[in-house]
């Protein structure tokens, strides 16, 4: 009984370092969670009701993820009552990474809105199958929700993208549903409760994972703006066991099949130019179409995508710079997407983006939509460059699609810098110009010589 109460102090106190006006009478009177396993992403959102017991203002609320799970969370936002976003503040603890916002003050019962996207929770099991097996997913998580606050009841609806379960936590109350299963409602929940839930069931989403990624952007005050793309991609579904057949994949008329054929990208609707090949050269077996506000690729790769099976290609396209760069005197503003849309749900290991500013370009300040690990800056060289094009170049681990976001990067440049290649150009057809004349003003021959010599 004492060493529990020395334990449950210490968490205590670790929250209490996270932030020291917690109020320990706070109380989750209401959650819903929700945890959607429809494709290779596990997405979890909360709609938790708090309740101070002595009908005092709340002012902060503390969530936390498990230690285990902190690595494969992607992304993670807090909304209020009003939809409005929150500021979240992370701290370290011994019994998870603590989340602490600051709530809109005045309301004793408020409503917080969280909304979180782990990568790769989802594990193949078995790890191998054959070409026609079905392929069976694993989640791995917790009945309860993880909270350093009692929990007066709490509902969990949990969302297959299958209505084939083998098997899965039958903690009572639960009920299974065609592709739906809820948990609860579980009334009185302890503070920091652990109840492992697992989750046995069949999931043909694409799993596809981008394990590198190396966007480009060249940057001309001419008009044009440079994109290219070099992507590495890999199956992370079960493993292919056993050799391909060609014959048995062609035979198969299933729709849902533990590979995949084709996915679909989208760029910006001004995307001109666009182009898709791999190390072999271009890719035909790709479909482009123009829609009001996107442009969509159809992607093919040469071959389909079995588990563990990876492919590698470039795609590049020209937009015009008018729409994302702005400018005031010789100040100048770049606005673009740190990742465009790859295919749905996608899942991208680290990401590099590296923007190539015209010759000249100054006081450089990079504004990121969140956190990224700037890399040190470099130069390019490409025809009638003198002393090179900065390069500025930001690396991103674990990117989902709630990261598709505008980054802002400011610099100045004087116009006076963009004669610098015209007047290269004039200046070295001048100098070509002045030498043709000097070579054709010369005499090189040895024949007036011969005649001088015959008429003496």
């Amino acid at each position: 009984m004492v060493k529990g109460f020395l334990f449950l102090a210490a968490i205590f106190a670790c929250l209490f370092s996270a932030q020291s006006a917690i109020d320990v009478e706070i109380e989750n009177k209401n959650v819903d969670r929700t945890i959607d396993l429809t494709s290779q992403l596990v997405k979890i959102s909360y709609k938790i009701t708090l309740e101070h017991k002595a009908m005092k203002p709340i002012n902060s609320y503390l969530f936390i993820v498990q230690n285990d799970e902190r690595d494969r969370l992607a992304y993670i936002s807090a909304k209020d009552s009003s939809k409005k976003e929150l500021k979240l503040t992370e701290t370290a603890s011994p019994k998870g990474v603590i989340f602490s916002m600051n709530l809109p003050s005045g309301s004793s019962n408020p409503v917080v809105y969280i909304d979180t996207v782990f990568s790769k929770s989802l594990r193949p099991y078995p790890t191998a199958i054959a070409q026609t097996e079905r392929q069976l997913v694993q989640y791995f998580g917790n009945v309860y929700v993880y909270s350093p606050f009692k929990t007066v009841t709490q509902k969990t609806t949990v969302h297959l993208s299958s209505r084939n379960v083998e098997n899965y936590t039958q903690l009572k109350p639960v009920v299974h549903s065609d592709s739906t299963i809820i948990y609860g409602p579980y009334d009185n929940v302890a503070a920091f409760s652990v109840e492992p839930m697992i989750v046995h069931f069949e999931n043909y989403t694409p799993f596809m994972t981008v394990t590198k990624l190396e966007r480009v952007i060249e940057v001309s005050h001419w008009g044009n703006i440079a994109v290219e793309e070099t992507i590495d991609i890999v199956h992370s579904g079960a493993a292919l066991k056993g050799p391909f057949s060609r014959y048995d994949y062609q035979k198969d008329s299933r729709s849902n099949q533990a590979c995949v054929k084709s996915y679909k990208t989208l760029l910006p609707a001004s995307a001109t130019g666009v182009y898709y090949r791999d190390s072999n050269g271009n890719i035909s077996t790709s479909a482009m179409r123009v829609l009001k506000d996107s442009v969509e690729l159809d992607l093919r790769p040469r071959f389909p995508l079995f588990g563990g099976w990876k492919t590698h290609y470039t795609l590049g396209y020209n937009v015009p710079s008018f729409e994302y760069l702005f400018q005031s005197g010789d100040n100048y503003l770049l606005k673009m997407r740190v990742v465009d849309h790859i295919f749905d749900d996608m899942v991208v290991d680290e990401i590099t983006t590296k923007v190539i500013l015209p010759e000249g370009s100054t006081n450089i300040k990079l504004i990121a939509p969140y956190s990224v690990t700037r890399n040190p800056d470099d130069l390019h060289y490409t025809y009638l460059d003198t002393f090179g094009r900065p390069v500025i170049s930001f690396n991103k681990k674990n990117v989902v699609e709630n990261h598709i976001a505008d980054f802002n990067l400011k610099y100045n440049f004087s116009r006076v810098m963009m004669l610098q290649e015209p007047l290269l150009v004039v200046g070295f057809l001048y100098i070509m110009f002045v030498l043709v004349i000097i070579w054709m003003r010369l005499d090189f021959s040895i024949l007036k010589e011969k005649e001088h010599l015959h008429k003496e």
